[in-house]
């Protein structure tokens, strides 16, 4: 960012909640399918059909409020939202209108070293998170001239998280959807499905000179993707800069990003409240809820992403880096602690970071997809640690069947004669064989190529096929080095 500004921003991240049924009728709540078959007279607008809110949606957002650190409002009410687009087949969204269910909470992301001057993580503050249906989805491709609707998705339960005006640039931005996702996930609330539009957000943005009064806010909508939030809010930083370096008024609109350009685009001028005619939903009345059910929910929370980030920090010695990545998802977490039963934490997270990211990323499949057991995860690290395998063996023999189905670590390690050799005679035999077949480099390193060592470990360790033990190959080889023997 140019120096001498500031960015203000305040993200809108919309959660679609995973319900069963949609948020005010009994249609399946559920990505896709026929379009337009999964609606009713209440999702659909018909006259004399009458909302009924969804149970199980609110105590999602009870376990989402409580997860933020909000406070659960006792009584929050319901607002008719109008305003009229193709995919809106009523004409209005009903939403929460000044009371939310939710207020206050924050989310704790990194701070960004680029425009704070001190590094370290920041609260970034939740305003409030309220209840709503998501409209239907308007495709523009389907049939070339015509824009065809799809109300599968009308009336599907979502919260939206309204956050303040904290962040300070697209790096931080990126960080808040991340550090959301991994929050609605870990809840079970939300798969965070982006490219289905589970998680969706919009941007607020203005730029102000230092110790100069708010900006114009600029609104970005509908961001489906962690890396097109910083790379549009980056470009929109720059091009509100530009404006206000040759005196140009700033335009209160609503923009989108065009990924394929690069760039944000108008699309429309900026709604105030007023145009939306906001007024109490007729057909719903006010929501109470008991502490008795705030408490209930309370009971049933997971250990919340944060909460597991300093266990394992201190638990497992992991530095946040690691941390971090071992959190990128509940499964991932759960699978490396299934992992690293026995004390086995840096080595868990080791292949946990090493071996079975790769083979996710090779595959392009889930972890629950992926063929590995976390069990015979735990198994082959103890069989290296305790050197009953070779590292080498581990990864590129055991592991690699391990993602086929096959049998166990142990029987598989037995059955192909893979046991790590750790009888020293043999390996002193191993060792003065590999010197005596190469006179010439062992003569270069007695000459001052201490680099040659390497290349000894490396030809010891071929000769014995990966499968003898690394510990005594070096120190056997040390000790007939510096004992100036010919092997």
């Amino acid at each position: 960012m140019k120096q001498g500004f500031e960015a203000v921003i305040g993200l809108e991240v919309h959660v679609q909640l995973l319900t069963r049924s949609k948020m005010f009728c009994a249609c399946r709540n559920e990505y896709g399918g026929v379009p337009n078959s999964r609606t009713c007279p209440v999702c659909l607008g018909l006259p004399g059909s009458l909302p009924v809110l969804n149970g199980e949606a609110v105590r999602m957002a009870i376990a989402l409020g409580l997860a933020l650190g909000g406070r659960i409002r006792e009584r929050s009410t319901f607002y008719r939202k109008q305003y009229f687009y193709p995919d809106l087949p009523k004409g209005y969204q009903i939403t929460q209108g000044p009371e939310a269910v939710v207020e206050g909470g924050q989310v704790r992301i990194p701070g960004d070293p680029q425009v704070r001057e001190s590094a370290g993580r920041i609260m970034a503050r939740v305003e409030r998170a309220h209840l709503e249906e998501d409209a239907g989805k308007s495709s523009h491709d389907a049939d070339p001239g015509h824009t065809c609707v799809d109300l599968n998705r009308a009336g599907v339960p979502l919260v939206e998280i309204v956050g303040a005006p904290d962040l300070r640039s697209g790096q931080e931005a990126y960080d808040y959807l991340k550090a959301v996702h991994r929050l609605v996930t870990f809840l079970d609330i939300c798969d965070g499905n982006l490219e289905e539009g589970s998680l969706r957000c919009d941007a607020n943005i203005s730029v102000r000179r230092w110790g100069a009064p708010l900006g114009t806010r600029v609104e970005v909508k509908n961001i489906n993707s962690f890396r097109f939030v910083r790379q549009a809010l980056d470009y929109e930083i720059d091009r509100q800069i530009a404006l206000v370096e040759r005196g140009e008024a700033l335009t209160p609109e609503t923009r989108g990003w065009d990924a394929d350009r690069g760039e944000t685009r108008s699309q429309r001028g900026k709604e105030a409240a007023m145009d939306y005619r906001y007024f109490p939903e007729p057909d719903l009345p006010v929501l109470a809820i008991a502490e008795a059910e705030v408490e209930a929910v309370r009971r049933r929370l997971p250990e919340l992403p944060d909460a597991r980030f300093e266990r394992f920090t201190a638990q497992y010695g992991l530095s946040d880096y690691e941390a971090a990545t071992l959190l990128q998802s509940r499964d991932f977490a759960d699978f490396f602690e299934a992992a690293a039963q026995g004390g086995q934490g840096r080595q868990a997270a080791n292949w946990m970071l090493g071996e079975v990211s790769r083979a996710l990323n090779d595959r392009g499949r889930d972890l629950r997809d992926l063929g590995l057991r976390a069990d015979h995860l735990a198994e082959l690290i103890c069989l290296v640690d305790q050197g009953g395998l070779t590292l080498t063996s581990a990864k590129e023999t055991v592991f690699p069947a391990l993602l086929e189905g096959k049998e166990g670590p142990a029987a598989m390690v037995a059955r192909l004669g893979l046991g790590q050799v750790s009888d020293r005679g043999r390996i002193e035999t191993l060792v003065r064989t590999v010197l005596a077949a190469n006179p010439g480099q062992l003569a270069q390193y007695r000459g001052g190529k201490a680099n040659l060592r390497g290349f000894f470990v490396g030809q010891a360790m071929k000769a014995g096929k990966g499968q003898v033990n690394p510990q005594l190959v070096n120190e056997i080889l040390d000790q007939l080095l510096a004992g100036g023997e010919t092997p």
